[in-house]
């Protein structure tokens, strides 16, 4: 093996790493927007009044 092939290797094959960060960007954006959601729900849920039952005689 050859510089020249390794050379094309690195060319060829270098917008898979930057797909492949981009996609771990990508991914971890929608993993922090998921906890975000989630915890802003939590949260909602633990302020909202319970539903009170009514009384019967």
């Amino acid at each position: 093996m050859s510089d020249k092939n390794d050379k094309s290797d690195k060319n060829g094959s270098s917008w898979t790493g930057k797909a492949a960060l981009a996609g771990a960007a990508i991914g971890s954006a929608a993993i922090a927007a998921a906890l975000l959601y989630a915890s802003r729900r939590k949260e909602a849920a633990s302020n909202a009044k319970p539903n009170e039952a009514p009384e019967t005689d």
